[in-house]
């Protein structure tokens, strides 16, 4: 359940398995062709795993699917070659180019769910994946079973016959690996893997990932916006932007000395958990990266950098060796620096520290008390009386003016079921919520018109929570008519509201489909504000925003609440960037709170098992991090359908009854939350006793 090994030693280096040279991807429209990858080159060797990152639009999945030969029209490979064993794959015929995918080069897709046959057995569609290649069915089928094996897919000869919707993501996530390896790959292309799974089942992936890599010998090339991922699992990295590669070497190389000014604004922009920065805002990147259809004419990052010259805005950098052994950046600056830029120095115009959070205010503008949600069947009568199922069972939590309760655990935990239930969205079984000190636990029309008026919702997809036939106007208009403003003073505050986001009075007659991610995030936020609430429930607001829009946003979120004293209840299973933005911290497990205190001294301190090992699951972006203890948690979450005894989290502690038999008061006694030497209240009978090594 623990390891310090190192995930990715490097390697010697031979020929490469595979060597992209030039590589140029357009996709063709009728005002001319979009290019999306641009010159791109780089090489992969025989058991090394290669992180490609950048933000999104830079062209990284372009690339995969351009290597693998799987674009959709109108895209196309317009030059370049994709050399993999010494044969150009661009260049085979498409009968050919089929029996190389699979048993050559695989590609594992960001989205398992939809990589799936929702209607085929998990089984069947490994056995597929064998026979297209001219393996028999029996031999097949036995293999899918070593595969599902391979892959830490428990009770094998039961689960092979199951539906994906019957497998959780990570589960499903592991699925598609093993369809990826059931001929036997050479090179495996994982596509944003881990994205969209709780830090934990991350662990659980790239942990299974770095075993296939040395039991195996199998080359990865990872695509990834997660530098910590990068830094953690790879060996060598690749940095793109605006469809081109700006930096590329090996990991201890680009982490640790930086040649390019937009690879090192990527390392300063990410929250960490090791951050000494809290209270301080984040060196955010100016601006949005580059419209593929209308790309500068110079070097792609000159609009947002600090560092751009005369020359940058005129021809777009080659990329030079700069630094050691196979290191390169594109960059003008940095390759006429003999020592190198300093991108360590202080961003001139970085927006200036807030001041420190102030204290709780005696009265929360947001309470629950022992709240509990049922979420189960509501056919009970006479004869049909089904249990309750309680997906927030007993949780206490209070929110202040000025300060932010950061509410971490895994997808299923009930976190947002508990924020939903405050707003009235979910019912209430039990206890009570407090706004602004009054009880609004029935969510009648009045209390409805108290939450409305004091407690804002702050949606995780910008896009959805915006009606795409209105325009921001109407939307900002719509939420401002609650207040009772009209006329030319309703248009007034909708121009205040967009200069308060950051974004301009012009933007107003657009519609939402006109807008980035985090525009459009901001655009939420000005809607929510729109009803001058004292409290703002953000849902996972940052979690699907690149690394540099992210940071934007938390920064905006933290100069906002200073400047109208707003509390936050922030909800995220991202660790990295509730540590950045919390005051206090409440950690759950399966609807209850198993650790809750100040933010500092549940990260430098977790008394509960699970907090510590999140916290060791969090990838931190900084290769001296491989050495550090991860403790790897088996298993998925239980169902709240069917909790286990006495402790929830006994049947995945690293401390509990799997490690210590004799430990027989965690399946019989349910532990409360009690005071601890350190401060912060713990769920434990033997709190403290397990902490992530520094």
């Amino acid at each position: 359940m623990t390891s310090t090994e190192s995930l990715a030693p490097v390697t010697a280096k031979d020929a490469p398995l595979l060597r992209v040279e030039g590589l140029r991807t357009e996709f063709r429209s009728k005002k001319g062709g979009v290019k999306a990858v641009n010159d791109v080159s780089f090489d992969i060797y025989p058991g090394d795993v290669l992180g490609i990152v950048g933000e999104s639009g830079s062209g990284k999945s372009v690339t995969a699917r351009s290597i693998m030969r799987m674009l959709r029209p109108p895209g196309e490979v317009v030059a370049g070659s994709v050399r993999f064993g010494g044969e150009d794959l661009l260049t085979l015929p498409e009968r050919e180019m089929r029996r190389r995918r699979g048993s050559k080069v695989a590609l594992v897709f960001q989205d398992p769910q939809s990589a799936l046959n929702p209607v085929m057995k998990v089984g069947d569609q490994i056995v597929e994946a064998m026979t297209v290649h001219g393996v028999g069915k029996q031999a097949a089928r036995e293999r899918a079973i070593d595969l599902l094996e391979q892959v830490g897919i428990p009770d094998v000869q039961t689960k092979i016959d199951h539906y994906p919707h019957q497998f959780s993501g990570g589960m499903r996530q592991r699925v598609v690996i093993a369809i990826a390896l059931a001929n036997d790959p050479a090179l495996l292309i994982a596509d944003e893997p881990t994205t969209a799974l709780d830090v934990t089942i991350q662990a659980q992936i790239l942990r299974l990932l770095a075993r296939l890599r040395t039991e195996l010998g199998i080359a990865i090339a990872i695509i990834t916006h997660d530098m910590g991922v990068v830094a953690e699992l790879c060996t060598d990295v690749v940095v793109m932007y605006g469809g081109r590669t700006v930096e590329k070497g090996t990991v201890e190389q680009v982490f640790e000395q930086p040649r390019h000014p937009y690879t090192a604004a990527l390392l300063a922009a990410m929250p960490r958990i090791d951050d000494d920065r809290t209270g301080r805002s984040l060196p955010a990147i100016p601006g949005a990266p580059p419209d593929p259809a209308a790309p500068p004419p110079g070097c792609p990052f000159a609009p947002r950098c600090r560092f751009t010259e005369e020359a940058c805005e005129q021809e777009p950098p080659a990329l030079l060796q700069i630094g050691g052994t196979g290191q390169a950046a594109a960059c003008f600056v940095a390759q006429r620096a003999a020592g190198g830029l300093d991108l360590s120095a202080p961003v001139p115009d970085e927006p200036a520290a807030p001041p420190a959070a102030a204290p709780p205010a005696a009265e929360a503008v947001l309470e629950v008390r022992d709240l509990r949600v049922d979420v189960g069947s509501r056919r009970r009568g006479l004869f049909h009386r089904e249990p309750p199922v309680y997906a927030v069972d007993s949780v206490s939590l209070s929110v202040h003016p000025g300060r932010t309760l950061g509410l971490v655990g895994e997808s299923g935990c009930g976190k947002s079921t508990l924020s939903r239930s405050i707003v009235g969205i979910n019912k209430v079984a039990g206890g009570s919520i407090l706004v602004d000190g009054a009880d609004v636990s029935a969510m009648g029309e009045e209390d409805l018109t108290r939450v409305r008026s004091s407690v804002q919702y702050l949606f995780q997809d910008p896009y959805a929570s915006l009606n795409p036939r209105r325009t921001i106007r109407q939307s900002l208009g719509e939420a401002l008519a609650f207040r009772g403003i009209g006329g030319r003073a309703r248009e007034e505050a909708a121009r205040d509201l967009m200069a308060q986001v950051g974004l301009r009075a012009e933007h107003l007659d657009r519609y939402p489909h006109a807008f980035s991610g985090g525009q459009r995030q901001r655009i939420g936020i000005a809607r929510a504000l729109a009803r001058r609430p004292r409290t703002l429930i953000l849902d996972e607001p940052v979690s699907a925003l690149d690394m540099s829009i992210q940071a934007q946003i938390i920064n905006l979120l933290e100069k906002l609440q200073h400047e109208l004293g707003l509390g936050y209840l922030f909800i995220a299973h991202d660790l990295s960037v509730v540590r950045h933005l919390s005051d206090t911290v409440a950690v759950m497990y399966l609807g209850r709170i198993v650790e809750h205190g100040e933010a500092a001294e549940v990260y430098g301190n977790p008394q509960h098992p699970y907090t510590a090992a999140l916290l060791s699951s969090s990838p931190v972006p900084s290769v001296s991090a491989r050495s550090r203890e991860r403790i790897i948690l088996p298993g998925d979450l239980p169902s709240p359908a069917n909790p286990p005894t006495g402790c929830r989290f006994r049947t995945r502690c690293p401390i509990g009854p799997l490690a210590h038999p004799d430990r027989t008061i965690c399946k019989e006694v349910d532990p409360q939350l009690t005071l601890t030497a350190t401060g912060q209240r713990a769920a434990c009978h033997f709190a403290g006793e397990l902490a992530p090594q520094a």
